[in-house]
């Protein structure tokens, strides 16, 4: 129970269907869907269309997405949604022009956006609803303008130069050359026909023809390689989760493309160190899970990325032999000084979680990557693409080499947790690199100290950005935790922003309640009927 003397939020409880989004818009259209018989798939679907218009900088129908569906019955199923680069991106060209990464914005970044295919397969699958019902509310939104909220006005205008420098930015996503205020009411009426046209077509109208021919034309203007039939050959890939056991849970994770292995190694890690014995707030707990974390991701940026093109395999990263050598290079008092992690980009997606009157549980997340992604918003269509390419690598033989038409190591996971066969936590935390960790931290808050989901969101978080020796803390954690990290080796500063965000939604078979929570770092809303 929380102290109801201290600013905060309570958890959302309801029976009858609950959704969590980073946005109250999404979460009023996913609710009404549920209310007029829709199931979860067809509520995250609709919600999803609507953050693609009221957090443009986040999320979008030009970027990829993943979904882990736990049905009724007990049955999990993965959803890949990401593109691949284009069929004319060569290693050898970024090489031989003295490139040591892949930029981190512009033409050379954009990847087939797999979002549109992957709202579509998921809806045919498991789905009550056509495109038509589902994208009424944000056609809308598009069309007939929507508030600027908080968090939003926030981040859009760190943004500015960079749209200001793009036709297409400065045309559809500044006003009069600045980013809408907060409480302006902005309108995107290029995006809107869009959507119209996907409404009424399919997935054709956006990989074929009139719109994929400009979305093509504007990554080759600019110099990238992106053509036509890249767009038409894109692929949504139903998969297998991945799975380890934490505190009498299975979870779920997407396995590579995606980064979903990174967190299970730190929740093995987790398990072997014994990391529920330390208090939720301690400096012990916070070492050991980021040295965890150091440990897990070390593993992700030598090992992870297109699996077609990868030497290792899940089994071996998830195997107690890696574990119990991971866990050896654990000292509890001092940070590992042997371990060097390149620095993690800043990025920026959506995640949402829907669970209907069935307990049919949908934990989706969708992302442009960076804020507006590449920041090439297409002139016509008002599509901005994504930069997912900047996640690949230029080291000759790494499994995350750039390449022609493969996918990049991608940072979003959708997470579900399942307990005696059905689905107990659907979560997900946003924030780039950071999400595995986070993904380990709101469950050991839930599973290790008994947190509801919002207490458990709102618990401090503590992480490395540009600099991996620089551990950025939110102002929740005290000075003296702060100086008892300081001793351990750590080097501990302000987070210059907040750590992410994240959704959450358990579910309590015993007494049938469904218990959210939504992050207050973003807009976050979690509502329930």
């Amino acid at each position: 129970m929380r102290n109801f003397d201290l600013p905060g939020r309570s958890p959302v409880i309801a029976e009858n269907g609950m959704a969590a989004t980073s946005h109250p818009l999404a979460t009023a259209t996913a609710l009404s869907v549920l209310r007029d018989g829709g199931n979860a798939v067809d509520a995250a679907i609709a919600a999803s269309a609507v953050l693609a218009v009221v957090e443009p900088h986040m999320t979008g129908i030009g970027g990829d997405c993943f979904v882990i569906l736990a049905e009724p019955d007990g049955s999990v199923h993965g959803l890949n949604g990401s593109g691949r680069s284009a069929a004319r991106a060569q290693p050898g060209w970024y090489r031989e022009r003295g490139f040591s990464k892949v930029p981190s914005h512009g033409p050379h970044t954009i990847t087939v956006p797999g979002a549109i295919k992957a709202w579509e397969a998921l809806a045919h699958r498991f789905g009550t609803r056509g495109f038509d019902a589902l994208f009424t509310d944000a056609i809308r939104y598009a069309e007939e303008g929507f508030a600027i909220h908080p968090r939003v006005a926030w981040d859009w205008q760190r943004h500015v130069g960079d749209l200001a420098a793009d036709e297409g930015g400065r045309r559809h996503y500044l006003v009069d050359g600045q980013a809408p205020a907060m409480l302006s009411r902005l309108k995107l009426p290029a995006l809107g026909h869009t959507l119209r046209r996907i409404a009424r077509e399919g997935s054709r109208a956006f990989y074929e023809g009139d719109i994929a021919a400009e979305i093509a034309r504007t990554v080759q203007t600019k110099g990238g390689f992106l053509d036509e039939a890249d767009l038409a050959a894109v692929t949504a890939d139903w998969v297998g989760t991945i799975t380890t056991e934490y505190r009498g849970h299975t979870i779920h994770e997407i396995p590579p493309s995606g980064q979903g292995v990174t967190a299970l190694i730190i929740l093995n890690l987790m398990t072997a160190l014994g990391v529920d014995r330390l208090a939720p707030g301690s400096a012990e707990r916070h070492h050991l899970m980021i040295e965890a974390a150091r440990l897990a991701y070390a593993v992700r940026d030598r090992e992870v990325g297109d699996p077609s093109f990868m030497a290792g395999t899940v089994g071996q990263f998830l195997s107690p032999a890696l574990t119990e050598t991971l866990a050896g290079s654990f000292d509890p008092h001092r940070r590992n000084e042997a371990l060097s992690l390149p620095p993690l980009p800043n990025a920026d997606t959506v995640y949402l979680t829907v669970v209907d009157r069935d307990r049919r549980a949908v934990s989706f997340i969708n992302s442009l990557y960076s804020g507006f992604g590449s920041r090439v918003v297409t002139p016509e269509s008002g599509i901005a693409l994504q930069n997912r390419g900047a996640c690949f690598s230029v080291v000759e033989g790494h499994p995350n080499e750039i390449g022609p038409s493969k996918r990049p190591m991608h940072t979003i996971i959708p997470g579900m947790a399942m307990r005696d066969g059905r689905p107990s936590i659907s979560f997900g935390v946003m924030g780039g690199a950071y999400q595995p960790m986070g993904h380990a931290l709101v469950l050991s808050n839930m599973l290790d100290h008994d947190m509801d989901p919002q207490m458990a969101i709102d618990w401090p978080r503590l992480f490395w950005g540009d600099d991996e020796q620089v551990l950025e803390a939110e102002t929740g954690i005290s000075q003296a935790v702060r100086s008892e990290l300081a001793a351990k080796g750590h080097k501990v500063v302000d987070a210059q922003a907040p750590l992410g965000g994240s959704q959450i939604i358990a579910i309590d078979h015993a007494s049938g309640f469904l218990i959210g929570g939504s992050d207050p770092r973003k807009d976050g809303c979690a509502l329930g009927w």
